[in-house]
């Protein structure tokens, strides 16, 4: 264990003295902030307007940002040590490559969730501060699932980009397939899931179509903060085929759950196969 934490402070420190950590908190609090107050603009009025609306906002900014930071952060964390000749250095001492991946994932994990917590969280603080008569469970509640559940989407393309990390060997292809992760999972899905559903003419079976937005674990997260609110039933496009899922939200987040594990465990296979 001490391996483990030894590496993941390796990366936390890296993170720390690029700035990551830093940036990502102050791109997080600025986008939050300005969305709490200025997300109502194009329906003609500036203020903050209620929290279910906060948050619906929040999401879907965090669906594009979360899982693109997550995949710059972790995309060269195998290959690029491969390519610089310290992996090899690496495994020459007493550590397994278990330990160093999952040392790794604790440190970039680490630097996401601090950064969503202070990032999000100062947007929370900052409506419990400046907003009259909000409702400080109802924001406290709202927010802590939000931040919990922007950490595991975070924590789940960290895994897809260890996947993508062990199985190339030049970083400018590892580069590469994560952008084209990223779109597949935030533009194209969705997309693709539309166009079956227009091109099917209702032949395909209705009730699938649901099922398949757990395929993607950008909408799992949507589905998870569209749900609790009174507003949750106006989603619209492939979101409002997530009303039709006859799943408590206990199943939403095991399905994120799903996505951090199982890409996690593929990365190890992937990694063990290596040669170095």
């Amino acid at each position: 264990m001490n391996q483990v934490w030894n590496i993941a402070r390796k990366e936390l420190s890296d993170g720390l003295r690029n700035r990551w950590l830093l940036s990502i908190s102050l791109l997080f609090a600025v986008l939050a902030v300005g969305i709490a107050w200025l997300g109502a603009a194009a329906s003609g009025q500036l203020g903050f307007t209620s929290i279910p609306a906060t948050i619906a906002s929040l999401a879907s900014l965090a669906t594009f940002l979360v899982p693109l930071i997550a995949l710059l952060l972790a995309y060269d964390a195998i290959v690029g040590e491969d390519e610089a000749g310290t992996l090899m250095l690496l495994l020459t001492y007493p550590l397994g490559r278990g330990q160093l991946l999952l040392g790794k994932f604790v440190g970039h994990g680490l630097i996401l969730a601090l950064a969503t917590l202070i990032g999000f969280g100062c947007a929370a603080l900052a409506i419990g501060v400046l907003v009259e008569d909000v409702e400080l469970g109802l924001l406290i509640w709202a927010f802590g699932r939000f931040m919990l559940s922007s950490t595991l989407l975070g924590w789940g393309f960290l895994a897809l980009a260890y996947v993508l990390s062990s199985k190339v060997s030049e970083k400018s292809s590892a580069a590469g397939l994560a952008l084209g992760v990223w779109f597949l999972f935030v533009l194209v899905f969705d997309l693709a899931l539309l166009a079956l559903l227009v091109l099917s003419e209702g032949k395909f079976n209705p009730d699938l179509l649901p099922w398949l937005l757990l395929l993607n674990p950008t909408d799992v997260y949507r589905l998870i903060n569209l749900s609790g609110f009174a507003s949750g039933g106006s989603a619209a496009g492939v979101m409002a085929l997530g009303g039709d899922l006859p799943v408590a939200g206990g199943l939403l987040w095991s399905c994120l759950l799903l996505w951090v594990g199982v890409p996690l465990l593929v990365a190890y296979w992937l990694f063990l196969r290596r040669p170095t």
